[in-house]
Parts: C-alpha cells; sequence; structure tokens
C-alpha cells in the first residue's frame, strides 16, 4: 500500500494528479467510490510510462458528467451501454470513466453488461496484468487488488487471459494482444498463444463489433510508435477488418521520426506534447481525402477527431502571440513557449517555414538552455539559498530569466538581485556542554587543591612524629577523662607511630580500673608517658578539638624551678576527683597489671573514650583553647630536642599548671 501511495505521488505527472484529484472530489461529492484500473496499474507497477488513465466508479458513471465539466474536464464521448464517459482534462490528460460491471457473452462480441462490484469487474477483463486496481479512496488510499496474481505475470514479462474463451468471447482480444506485444514488449503465456492461434485459424475476428473496432482504431494514434504498431497490425491482418484503406504505405515515416524528435527536445524543455493528434495526421498523409473522412467518423470518441482537425488553427495563433511585439524580450517568450498550450507548440514548431519562428524555436531549444549553466548555485549557497527553501525553484527560474535577457553579467549584479531571496542568519547557538565542562573543571581544580592540602598537613605530622622523642607530660586523670570526651565529639584519626610500639597490641583495661590504680601505684613519669603518645598527633589538626596543647603552651614559660614544689598539690586533687567517680563502678583490681597496661594504652583511643563519655559530659574548661595552642605545639618538640638529656623534667611542669588552673576553673 504504501509502494502504491508512492508510485500514485510520482510517478503521475502534475496534470494527471490535478486530474485524479478532482475525480475523487466528484465522486466524494456524489457519494461514490472509485478505483484506478486497467493500463494506468500495469504501467506503474512494471515502470511503464503512464499515457492514459482508466477510473472504474461503483454506481453510474453518466451522473458525474456534469460536475467534472464544472471542474474543467472535456468530455469527448460516452457509451450508454457500458456507462462510460471519456474525458479530457487540461493538459491534455485523457481519462475513461467506466461504471463497475460484469459481461455475458451470448454471441462472439455482442457483451450484455450487469452492474457489479469491483472484484467482479476485474475478473471480466482481458488479461491478468490490466485486472488490477487501486483504491482511490480516502479510507483505503493506495490498496492494491490483485484477485488474478496480475503482478507475478508483469514480473514474468507475460500476457495472460483471464478467461479461457477470452478470444472467442471478445475478438477484439486478438487485435489487444497484438497491440500490448509490440509496445510492450512481453510475449503471450504458452496456453494463451495456443488460444491465439486457435482463435486466428476460425477467423473469430469477424465477428467484431463496432465500438471495439473504433476504439483499436483510435488506439493507433494514442501509440508512442503508432507507425509500429500499424505495421504490425498489417502483417497479422487486422487491418484488413479494422479499416482497409489505411495501411503502412498511407503514412510518411520521415516526418514521422521527425516528429517524435521534436516531441523529445521539447519535452526536455518542460512542454509536454501529446502527439497522438500530430501522429494521426502523419500516419494518414497519404490517404485520399474521402477515406480520411471515413475514417474520422468511425473513431470513438469525437473530442479527439476535433482536436485533431484543429491542429493548423491552434498552430497559427501561436505563432501569432510568438511573433508579437509585446513578446520580443527572451524572458517573455520563454514563458510563451511554457505556458501556451503544448500540443500547438508541437505542431508549429514542426510544420513552421518562417524564419523568424525557426529562430525562436532555435533560441528555445539550444540557446536559452545554455544559461543554465550560469547559474550561480556557489552565491546562492553562500547566500543561505538551498534546495530546502519552499520557493527554491522559482527562484532559479527567476535567475534563469534574467540571464538570458542578457542581464547579472557580474558576480555583484547576481548578489544584489539574491540579496531579497536571502533569509535572515539563524541565531548562533548555545553550547550547553561548554559551559557545564568549565564547572566541571573548576571542581575538579578544588578537589585537587583540597586533596594536596590534606596531603601536605599528613605530611607534617608524619615529620611531627618522625622528629625527636616525645615529651612526657603528667597530666591528672581527671583531666584525661575531660580530653576523652572532647576527642570522642571529633573525628577518629589514625594513631602515630610511637617508640613503644611493640606494646600497642596488649589490650587496655576500662576507665574505672584504670582511674582507681592511678593514684597509689602509677609513678608520676608512667602516666605522663601517656599523653604524648594520646595527643601528639592532634595537636597539630585545629579541628580535633584537643586540650593537649594547652600544657605545650605553658610549657615555654616558666622556669623549671616551680616544677617540683607543685607537682604534688596538683596530683593530689586529680587523684582524689577521678576516684570519687568510677572507683565504685567497677572493684580495684590488680594494682601491678593496670600500672603496666597504662603506660601503653593510650596507643589506642578508643577505650579511653568510652570510659570518660559517661562521668565528664560537660567539660567546658579544656574547649575554650581549640586554635590558640594548635601552632605552639611543635614548640616543646623543638625544646625537647635541645634538652635530650632530661626532656620529662621540663615537660613536668605544664600539666601541673595546668592541673590547677583546671581545678580552680571547676
Amino acid at each position: 500500500m504504501p509502494d502504491y501511495i508512492y508510485l500514485l505521488e510520482n510517478r503521475l505527472s502534475a496534470d494527471q494528479q490535478v486530474a485524479l484529484r478532482l475525480l475523487r472530489d466528484a465522486a466524494r461529492e456524489a457519494e461514490m467510490i472509485l478505483f484506478l484500473t486497467g493500463d494506468a496499474v500495469r504501467d506503474l507497477t512494471s515502470g511503464h510510462a503512464v499515457r492514459d488513465l482508466e477510473v472504474a466508479v461503483y454506481g453510474n458513471a453518466l451522473k458525474l458528467k456534469k460536475p467534472l465539466e464544472k471542474l474543467g474536464a472535456k468530455v469527448w464521448g460516452e457509451d450508454d451501454a457500458s456507462r462510460t464517459l471519456y474525458l479530457c482534462f487540461p493538459g491534455t490528460v485523457r481519462v475513461d470513466v467506466v461504471s463497475t460491471h460484469s459481461v455475458e457473452y451470448k454471441k462472439p462480441g455482442q457483451a450484455t453488461h450487469h452492474w457489479a462490484s469491483i472484484q467482479e469487474d476485474l475478473r471480466r477483463r482481458d488479461f491478468t496484468v490490466n485486472a488490477m486496481a487501486i483504491s482511490l479512496n480516502d479510507g483505503s488510499y493506495g490498496l492494491l487488488m490483485d484477485p488474478l496474481n496480475g503482478v507475478a505475470d508483469i514480473e514474468a514479462r507475460a500476457l495472460r487471459l483471464v478467461s479461457n474463451y477470452g478470444f472467442l468471447d471478445e475478438p477484439a482480444l486478438l487485435i489487444r494482444a497484438t497491440r500490448y506485444k509490440t509496445r510492450l514488449g512481453w510475449e503471450l503465456d504458452p496456453r494463451t498463444q495456443t488460444r491465439y492461434e486457435n482463435a486466428k485459424g476460425e477467423d473469430v475476428i469477424a465477428s467484431l463489433s463496432a465500438t471495439e473496432r473504433s476504439r483499436e482504431l483510435e488506439q493507433i494514434a494514442h501509440e508512442d510508435d503508432g507507425l509500429k504498431v500499424l505495421q504490425a497490425h498489417e502483417a497479422e491482418g487486422w487491418m484488413k477488418v479494422l479499416f482497409p484503406a489505411w495501411t503502412p504505405a498511407k503514412a510518411d515515416a520521415e516526418k514521422l521520426h521527425a516528429l517524435h524528435d521534436l516531441s523529445v527536445e521539447l519535452l526536455m524543455q518542460g512542454v509536454h506534447a501529446d502527439i497522438s493528434a500530430a501522429q494521426i495526421q502523419l500516419l494518414t498523409a497519404k490517404m485520399n481525402p474521402k477515406d480520411l473522412a471515413a475514417l474520422k467518423k468511425s473513431l470513438l470518441r469525437p473530442g479527439f477527431v476535433e482536436e485533431w482537425n484543429n491542429l493548423d488553427a491552434i498552430a497559427a495563433g501561436f505563432q501569432k502571440q510568438l511573433l508579437a511585439k509585446e513578446n520580443q524580450q527572451p524572458s517573455l517568450a520563454y514563458k510563451l513557449f511554457t505556458t501556451y498550450d503544448p500540443e500547438a507548440v508541437l505542431w508549429l514548431g514542426f510544420t513552421s517555414k518562417d524564419k523568424a519562428v525557426k529562430e525562436r524555436y532555435n533560441d528555445f531549444l539550444k540557446v536559452w538552455p545554455e544559461a543554465k549553466q550560469k547559474i550561480p548555485y556557489a552565491l546562492m549557497l553562500e547566500m543561505r539559498i538551498r534546495a530546502e527553501l519552499p520557493n527554491f525553484n522559482e527562484i532559479v527560474h527567476q535567475v534563469f530569466l534574467q540571464l538570458i535577457d542578457g542581464k547579472l553579467t557580474t558576480p555583484e549584479e547576481m548578489k544584489a538581485f539574491l540579496e531579497p531571496y536571502s533569509p535572515p542568519a539563524p541565531p548562533p547557538q548555545v553550547t550547553v556542554k561548554r559551559a557545564r565542562g568549565r564547572k566541571a573543571e573548576k571542581i575538579k581544580e578544588t578537589f585537587e587543591e583540597d586533596e594536596e592540602e590534606a596531603s601536605d598537613e599528613e605530611g607534617d605530622e608524619d615529620l611531627d612524629d618522625m622528629g625527636g622523642d616525645d615529651e612526657e607530660i603528667e597530666i591528672p586523670a581527671a583531666d584525661l577523662e575531660g580530653e576523652a570526651d572532647e576527642e570522642e565529639s571529633g573525628e577518629d584519626e589514625p594513631e602515630p607511630e610511637d617508640e613503644n610500639d611493640d606494646e600497642e597490641d596488649e589490650p587496655k583495661p576500662k576507665r574505672g580500673k584504670q582511674g582507681a590504680a592511678k593514684s597509689p601505684t602509677v609513678p608520676p613519669k608512667a602516666a605522663a608517658k601517656a599523653a604524648p603518645v594520646k595527643h601528639a598527633e592532634p595537636a597539630h589538626k585545629p579541628a580535633a578539638k584537643v586540650t593537649v596543647p594547652a600544657p605545650a603552651k605553658t610549657a615555654a614559660h616558666p622556669p623549671a624551678k616551680h616544677a617540683p614544689a607543685k607537682a604534688p598539690a596538683t596530683a593530689a586533687p586529680a587523684a582524689k576527683h577521678a576516684p570519687a567517680k568510677h572507683a565504685p563502678a567497677k572493684a580495684p583490681a590488680k594494682p601491678a597489671a593496670p600500672a603496666k597496661k597504662a603506660a601503653h594504652a593510650p596507643a589506642k583511643h578508643a577505650p579511653v573514650k568510652k570510659a570518660a563519655l559517661k562521668p565528664h559530659s560537660k567539660p567546658a574548661a579544656h574547649k575554650s583553647v581549640p586554635k590558640a595552642a594548635a601552632k605552639p605545639a611543635k614548640a616543646p618538640a623543638s625544646k625537647a630536642k635541645a634538652a635530650k638529656p632530661k626532656p620529662h623534667a621540663a615537660a613536668k611542669v605544664p600539666p601541673k599548671k595546668n592541673g590547677a588552673k583546671a581545678g580552680k576553673k571547676r
């Protein structure tokens, strides 16, 4: 179905498409359904040029006569027996509008018509290649109906009878078979060929009806090569039955070849002329007037005979227009050639001997077409005049007319002429991807900078750990508990390596036992060793909220003289404060074991944090120094390096002062 819609839209000429559109409109108003049938469907399928159209209407086709005349169609004839209209639409488009019917033959050549459906109408056809139809109705436009598999015979290039008795019932099929073989170059199906020979031997052709005789006579004129078909009919003996006085000898063969050559040249310039009337004039050029008059009366369509008779008149009218002063300009003469009646243009060009007329035809066919090579397609492309524009062909035609008038000789003139047709430049495109890319790069750079800063900080911490020996700071148990609360609120940090890593894997006792065991058994130095391991790393990170840097700050002040005097004073309140809360929670355990573990426990922060969470919920005294202590944290390390002989004595002073201050704050 889509294939035939495409064929209808592309294989038919513009005039034929207009004719079909008018037929569909008339049938829709009359509430009739119609189908394209016969030779047109065969030619569309096989790829041959479509010469005539045949439309089958489900209803009385004669009722469409007046509506179609109002739409511009000319009625060339009609047949009441088969309810057939012979029409000619503008552009010399011949159309036969036939009512769908079936045929019954009581005697050879005597048909009785019965109105029937489209399926029965297809089964009364002559050959299977003609027994196909394409729907032209709105609901099924382009639908192919092929009940007898005519497409397969088209592919095989074979002519096969629809009915086994076709040649006997309708003798005109013998003449039609010869015409199709000559025009298409196809052969009869073997069985059809046998029946053809049998019917020809039985002289069935003598029963040919008058209607079919008139039809076949006129069809010789409508053939592309009428002389060739006339010769084939003469060879088969059919001309003796059709019209004995008309033989190939009556035709002017030389002029017929010249006529065909001229029609091809005009076709290349866009003039589609129907050569039927001019061809039959040359096919009967040597026939006497009496026989010629008899032949004209025997043709099927009176309208065609009238067109044949008016050839000289329409040619004279065109000559007058062509040589008029108002049409001397080349562009105006070109328009006249392409808009006037094509049959008049053909016949005048073939018969005229006037020198001025011949010059005009020479210009139209040979000189003016050369100007098409000068059309500035490259410049038009630069000016955004492309084939996609709806008026592109019209612009090209206007440029061509200007060129044949001798204008547009320079590129500047061409550009000035094309400027009004140039569409505006499109707005610049906004590339969104580019903006996103910049943002992504910015984010990536920021991320890389953050990573570099983090790696620098980690490097500094590693360097601090790799420095001198860690200072031992003696911190009371109460301060350790408060610091453990602060560490719990911060992030867990990886533990630095210490000199005593060999003992880190030992488990740390719970906070309660540690607090109870520190005051009686653990010496101050052993407790102080826990402080550097715990807080050496957070001292360099201001975000970790660690209070160990506070002792480091005080370590820079005072002389070491006051260290021994205040050490016991600060340790005593810490010892009293810590066990008061934690000793009752858990009974004191082995005193010797916690002493050893207390020295190594600070390497692991998790247990200390858990133990310090419950008792100290408000370590407000130690949160007030987060960032101020971060910078001087490195100072004790440097001093510790200088005082390697006695690192612990200098480091014991700050924790005692810090403990005293913490006691006052509490």
